[in-house]
């Protein structure tokens, strides 16, 4: 029997139902199907990002037939079910998928079963079907919800999980002995529900939670009701058995002692977990984590590795723990990583072994042997992937992970799965060829790039440019409201995980070393540093003052020198190389009137890049210069006085600018933020790796610009 009278008054779910909402697609199963799934991935107490599977069952005519036959449609391979779409679906006629147990020969045909699901297909436009179909389709529920949440697989995960999910429930919860997903499972779910008639749902020892009901609604509140009642039940038990995870071995620093500490950690910890591939990282020092690291059960429990399979895949069998002071001295890079070399070192010993112990004839070759999640007591939590969603998912599955131990401890004990149980899901040929499918990563997939000036004009260009073709930028500007219109835009079009934003002024260490620090606490370092911020003062000799020598020297010169010597050290503590690019002008090349400020600035930050590029070769660091000339669009240097002076220095009127400067050009060409973008990628999108001290002119052609 449902318990919905109290659907408003949840504690540990939320209850997001909108029944005006619902009432309005009403007789659309599908529609429905799609409007619960967002629901549910919507609070991720139900289910983590990328988990669980959702279903509906309905009736539709056969294309084929003309006949009415039974349709299931359910989310396909790979999808979410919060951001779920009708696309993401798969639809199969459901006598053909259950038809498949006449042929199935057993758990050794598992892989070949999901070939055969393409047979059942009713859809032609489907996703293709993922491994949990026979799952829902061996059930006779119109509507199944299959989640992840932590409160169910704390139970799950319990050494009397099974016990405990017969009296907490009373029977009405059936239960399935961990098995990884397949058409065998799917045939135990059906056995359990003919042995146990009447159920509301089933556990799965170690995975989650099957819940369904009539309609969309009973299916979404019989699944809510389930998880309510368990994690009551598991906050009813914190510290019956003693304080959680043993109680308190250290304790956190404060939190912004914590973030200079992560923040200082971060570069050594990427360069090392970057030994086969450019990874981005991701910090937290949630208070759940922080719970975790710091408790007495800490060395016991992280070793185990995690229960869920969608946990392990995404942070790997078990996590990296520091043994660092809280409070260390972070200060000297290299004698840090004498310190953490030789963890690193054992730990991917400690991976290889785990392959070569359970790996199969026809395994696939060993991957990335570094740990994804690193943590470090007293302060957080890193983890380290391709880019910053996987990063960010990991951190996030972790978390879960952690919920899960903190819920099975205390209400038994917490287990694991056996080393080769995770073995045999992380190594899965179906999930090696789902990687596979996955599209080959773009030219800057794993790059962090810092752009300065990048709230517009140029900068913007660049950092548009980068995220693009797969880097993180750190969004920077002097002028705050340009700055967050800027990051607004970016969050819109590229997504949360693109880029992050620091208010910098290029003359200020303090908020160079914020900026570097914001960067390093989202994604772990920097690699390519682009110096693009700048202003133009165009002024006869005789009108020229200190001031505005001064301020074009601090910013276009010191600016460049103190933004890419910060960008170096950090660079030095990864030791994967990296880039500087400076964005400098025609008129560092080409004298001009009243530009005696502005043109010898320019100059000096010309040559002040070939003398780092020498410097800095024995880094792997290469720096080049990119030089535009005269682009106007979107550039605050073009608003005021500076325009004014050029036109006047030519004779002209400033609206006839753009057509003067093309015209003056061998190509007749405008120059736009775009094609100085371009010009950088062609520097750091891997075609030049072995070039450093170049100058790229950007400028349609200006014979007095050329170099040689």
């Amino acid at each position: 029997m449902l318990n919905i009278k109290n659907k408003e008054g949840y504690k540990h779910v939320s209850y997001l139902w909108d029944e005006q909402y619902a009432t309005s697609l009403a007789g659309d199963e599908v529609a429905l199907l799609i409007y619960r799934s967002n629901l549910l991935g919507a609070d991720l107490r139900l289910t983590n990002y990328g988990g669980g599977n959702t279903s509906c069952k309905v009736r539709s005519i056969d294309p084929l037939t003309g006949e009415e036959v039974e349709v299931m449609w359910i989310k396909g391979s790979g999808g979410d079910l919060g951001t779920l779409k009708k696309s993401g679906l798969a639809a199969l006629y459901v006598d053909k998928l259950r038809n498949l147990e006449k042929i199935y020969p057993g758990k050794d045909g598992e892989d070949e079963m999901v070939a055969l699901f393409d047979h059942c297909i009713f859809d032609l436009s489907s996703k293709a079907p993922s491994i949990d179909t026979p799952l829902h389709g061996f059930l006779p529920f119109k509507h199944i919800d299959h989640l992840h949440p932590d409160a169910a697989i704390a139970i799950a995960a319990a050494k009397d999980g099974k016990q405990i999910t017969k009296e907490l429930f009373k029977g009405t919860i059936g239960w399935v002995d961990w098995q990884r997903p397949g058409f065998d499972l799917g045939l135990q779910l059906k056995q359990c529900l003919d042995e146990n008639p009447g159920i509301r749902g089933i556990m799965l020892g170690s995975h989650g939670l099957f819940t369904w009901g009539d309609t969309a609604y009973e299916s979404y509140v019989n699944t809510l009701d389930v998880i309510e009642q368990c994690a009551a039940f598991l906050e009813e038990n914190y510290g019956k058995k003693g304080p959680v995870f043993g109680g308190q071995r250290i304790e956190s620093l404060p939190a912004e002692k914590r973030q200079e500490q992560a923040a200082a950690l971060a570069p050594v910890l990427r360069g090392l977990c970057s030994s086969e591939r450019h990874m981005i990282g991701h910090f937290t020092d949630d208070e759940r984590v922080l719970e975790y690291i710091n408790s007495n059960d800490l060395d016991r429990l992280a070793p185990m590795g995690t229960s869920c399979p969608d946990h392990f895949l995404r942070t790997k069998i078990s996590p990296l723990v520091l043994e660092l002071a809280p409070d260390a001295d972070l200060s000297d890079a290299e004698q840090l990583k004498q310190q953490l070399v030789p963890a690193f070192e054992a730990y991917r010993a400690m991976y290889a072994q785990y392959y070569e112990t359970c790996k199969h004839p026809n395994s696939p070759a060993i991957r990335d042997k570094n740990p994804v999640i690193i943590l470090y007591p007293g302060v957080g939590l890193f983890s380290f992937s391709k880019d910053k969603q996987t990063a960010r998912v990991a951190a996030e599955f972790y978390t879960n992970a952690i919920n899960v131990m903190k819920g099975a401890e205390a209400i038994s004990e917490y287990t694991s799965l056996p080393r080769q149980e995770a073995f045999d899901i992380e190594y899965w040929l179906l999930e090696e060829a789902k990687l596979q499918r996955m599209p080959k990563p773009k030219a800057l997939s794993g790059k962090i790039a810092l752009v300065t000036g990048s709230a517009g004009g140029i900068g913007k260009a660049i950092a548009k440019k980068f995220v693009e073709e797969g880097a993180v930028v750190v969004l920077n500007d002097n002028d705050a409201d340009r700055l967050e219109k800027a990051k607004e835009e970016f969050l819109s079009v590229y997504g949360k995980d693109a880029a992050v934003a620091a208010k910098l002024d290029v003359t200020s260490d303090i908020d160079i070393v914020a900026a570097y620090a914001i960067g390093s606490l989202a994604f772990g370092g920097v690699d390519v540093v682009v110096n693009c911020a700048g202003l133009s003062i165009s002024k006869p000799l005789e009108e020229h003052t200190d001031k505005d020598w001064d301020l074009l020297y601090d910013v276009l010169v010191k600016g460049q020198f103190k933004v890419t010597q910060h960008g170096v050290a950090i660079m030095r503590k990864q030791d994967l190389g990296g880039d500087v690019l400076n964005i400098v002008s025609k008129n560092a090349l080409v004298s001009g009137p009243n530009n005696a400020g502005y043109g010898s600035a320019k100059a000096a930050q010309l040559h002040l890049s070939r003398l780092n590029a020498a410097e800095l070769g024995k880094d792997h660091i290469r720096v080049n210069v990119v030089n535009p000339d005269a682009v106007i669009s979107d550039s605050k240097i073009w608003e005021g006085a500076w325009a004014e002076g050029r036109a006047k220095a030519y004779g002209i009127t400033v609206a006839e600018l753009p057509a003067y400067y093309a015209k003056r050009t061998l190509l007749n060409e405008i120059i736009l933020p775009e094609d100085i973008a371009n010009a950088c990628f062609v520097f750091i999108g891997g075609l030049l790796n072995k070039s450093t001290g170049n100058v790229l002119n950007v400028d349609g052609g200006v014979a007095m610009a050329f170099v040689r």
